[in-house]
């Protein structure tokens, strides 16, 4: 039977982990073990996560008392301190979510049916009160998006741990430079895609995607998140993260990257009008072609 490593990184999430725990642990058809690093909480969440470990022997616990300040960095510790040799694959968790008993096993069965190291699927967000819509992340992969988005919520991911390991020595090799990543699941993609490897989105939702105020991110839906992304953009959080990673997989060179890679006013141009390369989804590249001009028109020559 196909064995999993799940990774859980987990902040003041006492309130949602037994839900998340029970749907991991009751997995169809796999065997899980779930590695749980908490960033320190104010609500208990080591406490409980402690006792929960005791009725079940596939969980680990990482040693706890570490501040990470956001999920990427408790992920990477997850990715670097945990051993994979007695796995097949790795699966990123959140803390709140709630998996169908069949999502691990559609996961594996993709990448072993497309010869493909990673994969990442459709989600159910899912509100207070029963509002539930279809997040659709299984849009075409275009050639530069790895640049510019994930390949779905980190919450999704199943990789092999030939790609596992490879992510680990990396994170090794590279750690100052890691300090300045801030989202570990667009990195993983990212890196992925940079360097050849084949990645799967399934167009299946595999699991309920919870939203509330408390989110890091959230699901990319309606105006407000909408803008969120847009203001992420012009910003030049999002922008300073792709040239990140384009220096970190030594894209910078690339006769497509090195035209935009820089920050200037052409280059923000350039970017905009090849918007159908670095985004999936039809409405994100209309975004993101006017969020490149709006950068343009800002861009001041120091």
């Amino acid at each position: 039977m196909t064995h999993i490593a799940i990774l859980l990184a987990a902040f003041n999430g006492k309130e949602w982990l037994k839900q998340q725990l029970d749907s991991i642990l009751n997995q169809n058809d796999v065997n899980v073990h779930v590695f749980i690093s908490v960033d320190q909480s104010l609500d208990g969440t080591e406490a409980f996560i402690d006792q929960f470990a005791t009725s079940d022997k596939r969980i680990t616990v990482l040693p706890h008392g570490k501040k990470f300040g956001g999920p990427a960095a408790n992920f990477f510790r997850l990715i670097d301190d945990v051993n994979f040799d007695d796995f097949d694959y790795v699966s990123f968790a959140d803390q709140d979510d709630i998996w169908f008993p069949d999502k691990l096993l559609r996961a594996s069965s993709k990448l072993q049916g497309t010869g493909a190291d990673g994969y990442s699927s459709n989600v159910t967000a899912f509100w207070p009160g029963g509002r539930q819509i279809l997040i659709e992340k299984s849009q075409p992969q275009r050639q530069w998006d790895f640049l510019f988005e994930a390949g779905a919520p980190g919450c999704t991911y199943v990789m092999t741990v030939k790609l596992a390991l490879i992510i680990k020595q990396f994170l090794r090799d590279n750690k100052k430079a890691m300090t300045e990543v801030w989202m570990h699941d667009w990195f993983c993609y990212s890196f992925s895609r940079a360097k050849g490897y084949q990645w799967y989105i399934d167009d299946y939702s595999s699991m309920l995607y919870r939203q509330h105020l408390d989110n890091e991110v959230g699901v990319n839906s309606g105006r407000r998140a909408m803008l969120y992304r847009v203001r992420k953009i012009v910003d030049g959080l999002g922008m300073r993260q792709s040239v990140l990673f384009a220096d970190l997989f030594g894209l910078k060179e690339n006769l497509f990257v090195k035209k935009w890679v820089y920050g200037q006013r052409l280059g923000f141009i350039f970017l905009a009008f090849n918007a159908r390369l670095c985004r999936r989804r039809f409405r994100d590249q209309i975004l993101f072609f006017f969020s490149c001009l709006i950068m343009a028109i800002m861009y001041r020559n120091n």
